[in-house]
Formats: C-alpha cells, sequence, structure tokens
C-alpha cells in the first residue's frame, strides 16, 4: 500500500454510540503522529464530536460520507490505510465500504456479529481483497476477539512446548456488561434476511459455514452451541452450572475460521465450543436452563414477527433503538473474563484467560476495535503475510496480542 495516503486510519461512524467510545479511546491512545479522520454523514455531528475530543484531536479531519453513496466510500477507501467501521447493522449497511477496500487495497476492520454478512463479504470480495493485498478483518470487538486469540495462542503455546495438535477446547465466558439496540438490531437484520431466504439459516447452524476450503474441513462429528451442564465437565477446576453462551453461534465460527486461514494448524481433531457460567447457587440449574430456552424461544420469536410488516412494526415498539446504550456508569461497572480449557493430542492440558474490566460490548470493544484499526495501520510488517477476508487472529496474530496486552488487557496461557 502506498505510503502517500492522506490518513493512517479513518473512524467511519464516528457520531454513532460505539464510535464516539472509541473516537475518545484513540484520542488517548494513537501516535501523536497518527494521521486519524472522523467519517460520517453528518459534519456537523462530527464536529461536535471531535470537539469533545481534547487537544490531541483538534486537527483530526472530518469526511462525509454515506452508506448509501458508494462513491463516497470510494473515495474514502483511496484516502486512507485503514478504514475502521461501527457502522451496522452490517448487513444492511455494510457491504458498499467492503467493496471500496477490497479494491483500493484499503485494510478494514469492522464489529459485525454476523455470520451471513461475513459469508458474502468472502464469496463476493475476498479474492480482490487478497489481489490488492487489503486485510478485511471482520469480528474485532468483543465479538470475536478474545475468543479467536485464545485459542490462537494455546495453539502458539503448544508449538512451543512441543505438546501436539489442539483436541477438545472449551471457552467459558464469564461477564457483566449490557446489550444496545443496535445490538439487537443485529440480530434482527438477520432474522430478516433469513425469511426472506430460509436458505441462510444454514450459514447459522451449520459450524464451518464460514470455512475457506470446506474440502477440507475436520470430520470431528457433532459440535452444538447449545448447553446445559455442570461445569465441572469441562474441567475438574470448576464449580457450578454453564449454559448457551448468546455469541457462541458466531465465535465459534471465527475460531474455525482462523484454523482454517492459517492451514489447519490447530488439528485435524480440533473440536471447539463456548458456553457462559451461570455461577454456583442452588437456583443456578434453573438460571442455566432459562437462559438457553430463553435464546431459543427469543430468536423463534424474532424470527416470526420479522416475516411479516406487521410483524417488524411490532418490534420496533418493543425494542431499544439503534443508537442507545449502557450509561457511562454501567458501562465502567462491566467486566469480562473468557477462560479457554484446551486438551492437545499429548494429552497435555492449557487453560488460556483473557479479561479485562468495563462493559465487554461496548467500553471494552472500543479498546478492542481502537488497538486493531493501528495495529493495521502501523503494525503490518509484523503481521502475518495473509489479506482478502480475514479474522483478527489470522490478521494480525501477535502482534495484536501485544498491543492489548500493552492496552490493560490480559492475555495469558497456562500448562494446567
Amino acid at each position: 500500500m502506498a505510503d502517500t495516503r492522506e490518513f493512517d486510519l479513518v473512524l467511519f461512524g464516528a457520531t454513532g454510540f460505539v464510535g464516539k467510545l472509541t473516537a475518545q479511546y484513540l484520542a488517548g491512545a494513537a501516535p501523536e503522529s497518527a494521521r486519524i479522520g472522523l467519517a460520517g454523514r453528518s459534519l456537523d455531528k462530527l464536529t461536535a464530536v471531535r470537539d469533545g475530543l481534547g487537544p490531541k484531536a483538534a486537527g483530526w479531519a472530518l469526511v462525509v460520507a454515506d452508506s448509501t453513496d458508494q462513491n463516497t466510500l470510494d473515495e474514502l477507501a483511496t484516502r486512507t490505510k485503514v478504514v475502521v467501521t461501527t457502522v451496522g447493522p452490517y448487513l444492511r449497511y455494510g457491504m458498499p465500504l467492503v467493496a471500496a477496500c477490497a479494491k483500493a487495497g484499503t485494510h478494514y476492520a469492522d464489529l459485525t456479529g454476523e455470520p451471513l454478512f461475513i459469508r458474502d463479504a468472502i464469496d463476493a470480495y475476498s479474492d480482490q481483497a487478497a489481489a490488492t493485498g487489503a486485510k478485511i478483518v471482520n469480528s474485532c470487538g468483543f465479538d470475536s476477539i478474545p475468543s479467536d486469540l485464545n485459542v490462537y495462542q494455546l495453539y502458539r503455546r503448544s508449538v512451543e512446548d512441543n505438546t501436539g495438535e489442539l483436541a477438545d477446547t472449551t471457552t467459558v465466558a464469564s461477564l457483566r456488561g449490557g446489550f444496545s439496540g443496535g445490538t439487537i438490531d443485529t440480530a434482527r437484520a438477520m432474522m430478516e434476511a433469513i425469511a426472506t431466504d430460509p436458505a441462510k439459516g444454514s450459514v447459522l447452524s451449520h459450524p464451518y459455514s464460514l470455512s475457506p476450503d470446506k474440502s477440507r474441513d475436520p470430520d470431528v462429528g457433532r459440535q452444538s452451541d447449545q448447553a446445559l451442564s455442570r461445569a465441572s465437565t469441562i474441567d475438574p477446576s470448576l464449580d457450578g452450572w454453564v449454559s448457551t453462551f448468546v455469541m457462541a453461534v458466531h465465535n465459534t465460527k471465527i475460531v474455525r475460521r482462523t484454523n482454517g486461514l492459517l492451514g489447519w494448524v490447530y488439528g485435524k481433531n480440533f473440536r471447539y465450543r463456548e458456553v457462559m457460567n451461570a455461577g454456583k447457587s442452588r437456583m443456578a440449574p434453573l438460571v442455566a436452563a432459562s437462559v438457553a430456552g430463553g435464546i431459543v424461544a427469543g430468536v423463534a420469536v424474532g424470527a416470526v414477527l420479522s416475516r411479516s410488516s406487521a410483524g417488524r412494526k411490532i418490534l420496533d415498539r418493543v425494542l431499544p433503538e439503534p443508537g442507545t446504550g449502557p450509561s457511562e456508569a454501567a458501562r465502567a461497572s462491566g467486566w469480562f473474563t473468557m477462560k479457554t480449557f484446551a486438551h492437545t493430542s499429548s494429552g497435555t492440558k492449557y487453560v488460556a484467560t483473557f479479561a479485562g474490566t468495563g462493559d465487554p460490548g461496548y467500553q471494552a470493544t472500543a479498546v478492542l476495535l481502537g488497538e486493531s484499526g493501528l495495529c493495521l495501520a502501523f503494525d503490518t510488517d509484523k503481521q502475518p503475510d495473509l489479506a482478502g477476508v480475514l479474522t483478527p487472529a489470522a490478521a494480525m496474530g501477535d502482534t495484536l496480542t501485544d498491543r492489548l496486552r500493552a492496552a490493560g488487557i490480559t492475555i495469558e496461557v497456562d500448562r494446567a
């Protein structure tokens, strides 16, 4: 990529809820010399965001661009090394920017938790991005960096220790955080897409639907994201119960795609799943069952309502609006710990930990996305030599891990 581009990084969607948080993070974390731009539809709103970021951001450029205007996105992509985008749901608004970046050879990072969007991006633009040298990196927030980097670092440790390939591997999520209108709108977008084209449902249900080469998918039997069991079945050190983790259906696909992109280095018997910690109380089994049942019921009701205009109007009335999110106090009180338990083919056991403070979907996600953008802008010479539609671990690997550790995120692997 030419060094003559005007910007190192442009944040698209800077006036949205997560966009503002990401802009605030970049204002504190970016190098003084970084050439950063803020992009969105409204110049007035962009000006207001920049004015609230302090003196370091006073010279940042403002770029008017619209996800419905391909020309503005094409121009944006040619002006910068990296575009970081928070404009979702990506199924509705994201593909034109992917197209622009793939064509221009511009690196790209998003927050999508939408397998349908990623599958479409792979099919439409991965080859072109690979040809132009663009790294199109999906899921650079809480979905799915903790999952992806935990397993990647487990692999790196197993190679270092010469303990064989990864086999049964499970991530247990423990967290406190809130949901925003944008998160819920993302789920709605996928429901509506499946209602229009039921065949797309297989992208959600098949564990290897994001595989780069289906002919090489491991044959390890059924892998389900549904869970209701004692935690000790995962590892004797765990107590209490585990239940279905709402983002497992997406995160597990990202982890498996990383394995494929890296040449299936995790192993031919690598099996992966994710669950959520449901606690240790006497009520934990009931809570776990309620969570699992509630997720299934919620998806089913939403899918039915999404099939008609009347049903969509009902959802409009009862669900939070996009652009909303947890309060500052709620964001500050959040936390997350993702522990990944792995067995290798030699019988060695490891546990990887990815942990941090702040609401995982918002405050922590701003850190994860911001550092991903900075990594793509300034550390490309240290990254794997891959281009196309990628995952965080396949695109940035150890360089992103190092950045996140420096930013205060705990990322460690211990031999059990």
